[in-house]
This record gives C-alpha cells, sequence and structure tokens, in this order.
C-alpha cells in the first residue's frame, strides 16, 4: 500500500514540475523544477529497486546537466524585457484545450484498466552491468549523439554570450 501512495504522489509531482518547466517564464525557475522533476523521477526509480539508476538520475541529470544548463542560462544573462510580456494565442488557447483533452483521454483509458498482477521484470534490471551492456550496444549511437548536441549547445551559448560582451 506504501509504495502505492509513493508511487502516485511522486507521478503526479513529477507530471506537474513537468509542466512547471514549460509554463514558466523565468529559465532559472524553469530549470529548478526541471531538477524537482529528476529528483522525482530519482524516486520512482528507486521504487523499482533500480537504486544505481535513481543515483544516476540525480547525479548526471539533476547534478551534472543541470549544472551545464544553468551556465547557459547564466552566460546568456537573458533580462525580463528581452523576453518580453506574455502573449495570449490562439495556439496556446488550442494547445489548452488539447492538454485537456489528452489528460480526460487518459483518466479514462486508465480507469477502464482492471487492476491485475504486475509485470515482472529481470533480475539484472538497473544494475550497472546490464545498463553497461545497453548503452555500449544497442544504445550506442543515441549515447554519442547525446553527447555531441550537449557539445553543440554549450559551444553556442558561448559564441552567443562572446557575441554580446564584444
Amino acid at each position: 500500500m506504501w509504495e502505492t501512495l509513493f508511487f502516485w504522489a511522486f507521478a503526479i509531482m513529477a507530471v506537474g514540475l513537468g509542466f512547471l518547466v514549460i509554463l514558466l517564464r523565468n529559465p532559472i525557475y524553469s530549470a529548478v523544477a526541471l531538477v524537482g522533476n529528476m529528483f522525482s523521477l530519482a524516486a520512482l526509480f528507486a521504487l523499482l529497486d533500480a537504486h544505481f539508476l535513481a543515483a544516476l538520475q540525480v547525479l548526471v541529470y539533476a547534478g551534472a546537466i543541470m549544472v551545464l544548463i544553468l551556465f547557459v542560462i547564466m552566460l546568456l544573462n537573458i533580462s525580463d524585457e528581452e523576453l518580453g510580456a506574455p502573449k495570449r494565442t490562439a495556439t496556446k488557447a488550442v494547445g489548452g484545450v488539447l492538454v485537456v483533452w489528452a489528460a480526460l483521454l487518459l483518466i479514462s483509458i486508465f480507469g477502464a484498466l482492471v487492476p491485475g498482477e504486475a509485470a515482472s521484470i529481470g533480475d539484472g534490471f538497473g544494475t550497472v552491468t546490464s545498463i553497461g551492456r545497453m548503452i555500449f550496444s544497442k544504445y550506442l549511437l543515441p549515447f554519442e549523439v547525446a553527447s555531441i548536441l550537449l557539445l553543440a549547445a554549450i559551444l553556442g551559448a558561448v559564441s552567443i554570450a562572446k557575441k554580446k560582451i564584444w
């Protein structure tokens, strides 16, 4: 019973913080909401007995990646004047209606599910060996592409900030 309660609490927290990442106008507040989202996901991994994945989630994403993102945000030094006033457009209204529709659809789908026995996961789920094998065999290309994208983002932010200085 406690696991189910914690699961729903962390799941709702993760979804709510994910919405805040999108909805908040200040990039610093969005980054802090993203850190909270990463901690919620780490707690969900811990509930699955994947403690190594939970620790990686906190160390890699909430730690290293968020430091890089905050560094880029601080380097760009975006002011409130540059952000401009919030605009209310028809696209945002349609997006809001679609989000509500999708939420109601998901609620109806999950409400119709019959509770049963949970799916079993393998014995090696979340271990260092299984993660290493997956990253360096099946997911090697996406892993390397993600590292190149992060490098390109940092280089772009530095070049934009350098133009503002000179």
